[in-house]
This record gives C-alpha cells, structure tokens and sequence, in this order.
C-alpha cells in the first residue's frame, strides 16, 4: 500500500489553477524528486500534503486515511510529517538543542531527557555535535539548514517534504546539506523534494517527477526521466537547465 496518495488535486490562487489534477504514490522509503521551473506548483504540491494549504478538488491519503477531509485534524496530520522550507525558520533566541527538542517535547510530549538523547544522536551522526549550544546566527547557512532537517526528523516523521532547501544557500554550502539529505535515504526515510539540483535529483530519487503550469505531465524512474523522457515539455525543460549550466 502506498504511504501518500494524491488524487486529482486541484488548487486554485485568484482563480489561477496553481495545481491541476495532480495523481501521484509514494511508496514507504521512496524518494520522490519535484522538478520543473519555478512557479510550475512543486512548493503548493508540498504544502498541501502538509494541510498548509487546503485544496479545492480532488484527495489526499496518508497511510490509507483521507487527510484532506474536512474533519480531519490537521494538527495530528502535521505530527506524522516533517517539512523543512527554503529559510531555515530556526528560533534565534534558541539554541541548536533547544530548537530541536522543542517538538518531541511540547507536540510529541517525550521527557526533555529522551529528546535531549535523541537530537544529541542525531547531531552526532550529522556531524554538528559541536553545536548543541550554539544560537543559530552562530552558524553557517548551511548548518543551519542542516539544524532545520535534524529538527524536522527528530520527531520521527512518516514523510520528509523538502521545499527547495538549497536554494537560499552559497554554490559551496549545497553539498553540506545534500550530503544529510543522502544519508537519511540510506535510512529509509520517505521523502518528497522540491528541487532544482538536477544531478542530486537523479542520483538520489528512486521516482522523478516533471510539472509544468500546475499539471504533473510526466514521472518515471530518474534514468528515464533524465535520459529518454517521453513528454516534449521535459525534453525541453532539461534542454534549457543543460543549456544555463553552459552559460
């Protein structure tokens, strides 16, 4: 059974269709890549699935429950999936430590001990252990980022969502961050990204997805995708971003 399910949905702004019919699955431990330009809805795909904004037609489930229902709470939705924005949206009056244990304890409701253990655990294997007590203008924009995804993961979410999380960094931070991102698909995480590393999308997604003007025109596996895609929008797309890292 797939863990996400997105059934024709459709979200308008101003009566602009920002998302059109969107169908797609997500299966546990799949990395999923958006690409496509930006404007193309790969930002409102993921903050629908994340009940931040509420769509106007179709379905989405998780883990077999229609969370888009009205009824829904969306609160007890938000606790089973991390997200993680383009700023890093850290607390500065808190500490790196403080900042990720601030969830587990006050939404999750773990003893400070256990979510003191855990985000310590995770600093570690993400090499900021050094940073515990540090305030994030201490930081470099990369770690802090990286901060951003160790809280979103702290929790122990079912669905990692991404939204562009490099873009907002220096050419020499990027790797930093894609480096935290590979190691937590190595541990299985279920993942959605938004994004325009063309070359980490392919190395790392087990599903690529293309959207143009809303619509999701064309998903496959990143050796097709990246190689032979079928639809001539990708064609073109992937023509102009080789085109740009010409320039």
């Amino acid at each position: 059974m797939s863990l996400l399910k997105i059934e024709g949905v459709w979200k308008h702004y101003h009566g602009q269709g920002v998302l059109r019919g969107v169908d797609l699955e997500v299966a546990p431990h799949e990395v999923v890549c958006l690409i496509g330009a930006s404007g193309s809805g790969k930002s409102t795909l993921l903050r629908c699935v994340n009940l931040l904004e509420t769509i106007d037609d179709g379905a989405i489930h998780l883990d077999g429950t229609e969370i888009t229902d009205p009824r829904t709470d969306a609160d007890d939705v938000r606790r089973r999936i991390g997200m993680v924005f383009q700023a890093y949206n850290l607390f500065p009056h808190m500490t790196v430590l403080e900042n990720i244990t601030l969830a587990p304890r006050r939404v999750h409701g773990a003893r400070a001990e256990e979510a003191e253990a855990r985000a310590r655990e995770l600093l570690e294997r993400f090499g900021l252990a050094g940073k515990a007590d540090e305030y994030p203008d201490r930081l470099s924009g990369g770690q802090q980022q990286r901060v951003a995804v160790i809280r979103a993961v702290a929790t122990g979410p079912r669905l990692l969502l991404l939204d562009e999380v490099t873009s907002a960094l220096d050419p020499t931070l990027v790797t930093e961050v894609l480096g935290i991102i590979r190691e937590l698909k190595d541990t299985g995480m279920t993942m959605i990204l938004a994004t325009h590393e063309m070359g980490f999308a392919r190395d790392i997604a087990d599903k690529v997805c293309f959207l143009e003007g809303g619509v999701l025109l064309e998903s496959g596996p990143p050796g097709q995708i990246f190689t032979e895609p079928r639809h001539p929008r990708t064609r073109a797309f992937l023509q102009r971003v080789l085109e740009a890292r010409r320039m």
